[in-house]
């Protein structure tokens, strides 16, 4: 939140104020929003010329849908090399595979010669992440040449306001200087925490010290209950021009999709939500519902050759059903090829282990490959369950770990997935100790808060190339 300064006269500033430092962010901003566009659009014109002579109307169309699609483009800049080098052809594929489908759907592929399109979806991925390299590589130096840095100081040396400092630090984009904190408390007790920034002195000389060094960035970190002092000290900085951000300690609880948002014309803040409201649902389901399709029917035979081997190999029914909890905690029933000689679904169901008699000896393959899992793309079809989401454990489980796990009944904001971003991190298997069913909620939670289709994506391709290579299921 920015609360806007009401100054009285004080020393004019340096340049390098609130309207110039935009103007330096927005440069690497602007460039981050239009790297992507500005690739695919000319990466196809490029082409178009060398393939077929010129850029012709339809390529125009194309650029100008291109161009919609991609900007603004995804903020990379703060990501590893290894990661842009992941993300960039994960989304290329899914703005070129929306393209190619509304092509044939409305029959508008003859207009364009194969070898362009072939040689457009190869090319830009490789140009795009290349490009990305380049711009992160000299992102540092652009922002050199912008000017200098503004200036910052931040109040109140706690956790999270030590976290914000670390963060400005370390970021490519933000070229903010921090000074240091003003904090209330005994100078050689802070100095002893070791955190790396100066100790300013106290708040009550905040407002003087802002003038005296051109301050540009105040940023509030002081806990909420501090809201005596907070107003205090705002109303003291009314009397520069100091932008003032309030940066609420919201570490009192775990923030899940935090976001603000106007509820009949009051601002409210999301502490708790789900991550598929609005279009980002309907993105979604929309892809549960291609992916699902699709996947079930290249895996038809597979399908009929696992049901016969389990009919086969021991008695009792191919399918297993079990109850669990799916989105809002509502019970669901859950498909699975039996891997048991046991269909354990009342109030004590035993985790399978190393070694477990009940395991047939085809279950054992399907339980090591995940092939149990996959009649649960029926689910997905239902609307009971989700290609990505955090995995639904049996009711029984569920009820034993909501009393000992804090959170652990938040993972159930989202419909479950037949894979997730906890599997795809080391928690696929057997949880037989509290601290793996920790991990698990905990990397549950960071899905939910980071969600996106990428993301989906990416965990998708990490879940292939981990069946073939990981024998943590039993």
């Amino acid at each position: 939140m920015i609360l806007p300064a009401h100054s009285a006269a004080i020393p004019a500033r340096r340049a390098s104020g609130v309207g110039a430092a935009a103007h330096r962010v927005g440069v690497l901003r602007l460039l981050e929003r239009s790297l992507s566009p500005v690739v695919g659009v000319g990466c196809l014109w490029a082409l178009a010329w060398a393939i077929e002579g010129g850029v012709r109307g339809e390529h125009l169309v194309l650029a100008v849908i291109v161009f919609a699609l991609t900007f603004p483009g995804r903020s990379r800049l703060e990501m590893t090399p290894r990661r842009i080098a992941v993300d960039v052809p994960i989304g290329w594929c899914g703005v070129f595979g929306l393209l190619w489908a509304a092509c044939l759907l409305l029959g508008y592929e003859a207009m364009f010669e194969p070898a362009l399109l072939m040689a457009w979806a190869a090319a830009v991925p490789l140009l795009d992440t290349a490009a990305w390299l380049a711009l992160r590589r000299g992102a540092p130096a652009l922002a050199r040449l912008q000017g200098p840095p503004e200036r910052a100081v931040l109040v109140g040396m706690n956790a999270h306001g030590l976290a914000l400092a670390q963060r400005l630090r370390a970021s490519v984009l933000g070229h903010v200087e921090v000074l240091g904190f003003a904090d209330d408390r005994d100078a050689q007790r802070l100095a002893a925490a070791g955190c790396g920034f100066a100790h300013l002195g106290e708040t009550a000389g905040l407002a003087e010290l802002v003038q005296r060094q051109r301050i540009d960035r105040i940023y509030v970190t002081l806990p909420m209950t501090s809201q005596p002092r907070i107003l205090k000290l705002l109303e003291d900085l009314k009397d520069t021009t100091a932008s003032v951000y309030f940066v609420p300690d919201m570490f009192v609880t775990d923030l899940i999709q935090g976001r603000s948002e106007v509820l009949c014309g009051m601002p409210v803040i999301s502490v708790c939500d789900s991550p598929f409201r609005g279009s980002a649902g309907l993105v979604k389901r929309g892809s549960d519902l291609v992916l699902a399709s699709l996947i079930l029917l290249l895996i038809a035979p597979a399908l009929l050759a696992i049901a016969l081997a389990v009919k086969l190999s021991s008695p009792g029914p191919v399918i297993f059903k079990q109850r669990r909890y799916g989105q809002d905690g509502e019970e669901i029933v859950v498909y699975k090829f039996r891997s048991m000689t046991v269909a354990e679904d009342g109030a004590v169901v035993t985790q399978a282990r190393a070694g477990d008699q009940r395991v047939t000896r085809v279950g054992a393959i399907l339980r090591r490959t995940s092939l149990d899992e996959l009649p649960q793309f029926v689910n997905v079809l239902q609307g009971r369950m989700s290609v990505v989401g955090p995995r639904p454990h049996a009711v029984a489980h569920n009820e034993l770990y909501r009393k000992v796990i804090r959170g652990y009944m938040v993972r159930h904001k989202v419909k479950p997935g037949i894979t997730g971003w906890a599997q795809v991190n080391g928690y696929r298997g057997e949880t037989d100790t509290l601290e793996k069913m920790q991990g698990r909620v905990d990397h549950d939670l960071d899905y939910l808060r980071n969600w996106s289709l990428r993301l989906d994506l990416w965990i998708i391709v990490k879940t292939v190339k981990l069946v073939f290579r990981d024998s943590k299921a039993y």
